[in-house]
């Protein structure tokens, strides 16, 4: 990405039942209300859709988390819970009201709150991690569903109706040893890879941008041109900080000594531990309108913004940034030598302006799709993330919680405190930014006049009968939190127009 100083930023995938949540950091983040508002479709508003996310769960609460009982749900296969914080996780908090984040505990399950800070539930229960594959296994494995395993979709099969149009009768595909195989559909069929591959999929069956199929010799089917478009994902930046306390953190059960030894065995004797839990602390929301005034850039787009919308799209009921951070230190900024006791921050951006694309690099299902973000491409998305650095290293380094025990950024050479403005922050994070992992978008929803929308209201794709898209790909604009919960919303929501159309 030329925007990015012309890196390439590693773009990783799960090859589990329940794909990404196989690997992701199991955050139950839904985003706001107004973000599924916003989109602006039937079935879709924000009180449907935390509905929708409120049936996939199934919530254990803890003595010490003030939960918010009407946000949760009691009877879904995704297991929640809090997570027990960290003494560096006590002391963020202090920082994060003492600069204006006021405390709600449960703000990222309510979706009611753009400012403060609160508790990220994890889909983590007695030390494991909780997938969508436990929508299919365990309690609720039913006989009807198989599973394969180590097979490859390589397209939809597409067949001529009485009418001229065409329906969706199976799913072609490819076997570990390279055999074929055809999955007949008597209904419907649903494609569910994500949103860099269920539009490769769509590709492959003639779906798509007629010029793109046609550079590789796929017949166009559908002359579809939003399929592999509108590619949006949350850019962030990891910034590492050292205490000069020992226990603060939690180095000491992850990299000191023998830690890594003793982990994993008490994980395998019962699950407890440090291999149990996902250590990150506490979020927060933030709105930064007041200190991105004085921005040439933000005064600019401000005047072209729409009524009630500031430049980024996002209303007063939407967060301009997230910002978390780690309970130790991650892979990749663990102590260099001796006991040192490090945490990362990480500011994410909401809202961005700019938006990549997802396309084919062949018409053969083995080779990966051609994945560019476009990070950074609009200016405006690098001005508020360093507006974001900026206002999360003053929390870090002068907040009523952390400010007496900061030593410092980590490593010696990576100066981050003395970074004075969002000028100063610009260049360190086109260098240092990287994906949340959360793309979506490629194979969006949208009315009917909507040229680039490739489905309609109920998940179905346009022009072909019997056919539907559910996983984060069909989101119209991303959500402000983090993707899981809505993935699972999706699902749902799907899961509940077949139904509808069965009983039709």
């Amino acid at each position: 990405m030329p925007s990015c100083n012309n890196r390439e930023i590693p773009l990783h995938r799960g090859r589990f039942l329940g794909g990404s949540s196989g690997t992701n950091t199991c955050f139950a983040i839904r985003g706001t209300k107004h973000d599924y508002d916003d989109w602006d479709l039937p079935g879709w508003s924000g009180e449907q859709f935390f509905a929708a996310m409120r049936k996939a769960e199934t919530f254990h609460p803890k003595d010490w988390f003030q939960h918010d009982p009407k946000a949760h749900g009691t009877s879904g296969p995704v297991k929640i819970a809090p997570h027990d914080i960290a003494p560096i996780t006590e002391l963020m908090l202090q920082s994060y009201q003492s600069y204006g984040l006021p405390l709600h505990p449960d703000m990222f399950s309510t979706g009611e709150q753009p400012n403060g800070c609160g508790h990220a539930l994890r889909t983590i229960h007695n030390g494991l991690r909780s997938t969508g594959a436990d929508y299919v296994t365990n309690a609720h494995y039913t006989k009807n569903v198989e599973t394969l395993t180590n097979t490859l979709v390589d397209k939809v099969t597409l067949e001529k109706t009485g009418d001229g149009g065409l329906r969706a009768t199976g799913v072609e595909l490819v076997c570990a040893d390279g055999s074929r195989l055809t999955a007949r559909a008597r209904r419907e069929v649903v494609v569910s890879g994500g949103a860099y591959c269920s539009p490769t999929i769509l590709m492959r069956s003639g779906i798509g941008p007629r010029e793109e199929l046609q550079k590789f010799g796929i017949e166009c089917r559908v002359d579809s041109p939003g399929v592999g478009q509108n590619l949006e994902d949350h850019v962030i930046a990891f910034i590492p900080y050292e205490v000069s306390k020992p226990g603060l953190t939690t180095d000491h059960l992850s990299w000191h000594g023998d830690a890594a030894a003793r982990n994993l065995a008490d994980y395998r004797k019962d699950g407890s531990g440090f291999l149990g839990a996902m250590p990150f602390g506490t979020f927060a929301y933030a709105r930064l309108d007041q200190r991105l005034k004085d921005s040439s850039l933000w005064q600019e787009a401000s005047a072209k913004a729409s009524p009630g919308r500031d430049p980024m799209g996002l209303s007063q009921h939407q967060p301009n940034i997230e910002a978390f951070h780690t309970e130790c230190a991650p892979a990749g900024f663990e102590p260099e030598s001796g006991e040192a006791s490090i945490f990362c921050t990480v500011v994410e951006l909401f809202g961005p302006r700019s938006a990549g694309t997802v396309r084919l690099a062949s018409a053969d299902p083995h080779d990966n799709p051609v994945v560019d973000h476009n990070y950074f491409a609009d200016s405006l998305d690098l001005e508020v993330l360093a507006e974001a650095a900026q206002f999360m290293n003053e929390i870090v380094m002068k907040g009523s919680g952390t400010a007496p025990v900061m030593k410092g950024s980590f490593p010696a050479d990576g100066r981050h405190h003395a970074f004075k403005n969002r000028e100063e922050w610009k260049p360190w994070l086109r260098d240092h930014c990287q994906t949340c992992y959360h793309p979506s978008g490629t194979c969006k929803m949208g009315k009917d006049d909507d040229k680039m929308a490739v489905l309609d209201e109920k998940c179905r794709v346009r022009g072909v009968q019997g056919l539907r898209v559910a996983d984060t790909s069909v989101m119209p604009k991303i959500p402000n939190g983090h993707t899981q919960m809505p993935a699972y919303g999706v699902g749902e929501r799907c899961a509940d127009f077949m139904k509808e159309s069965a009983k039709l």
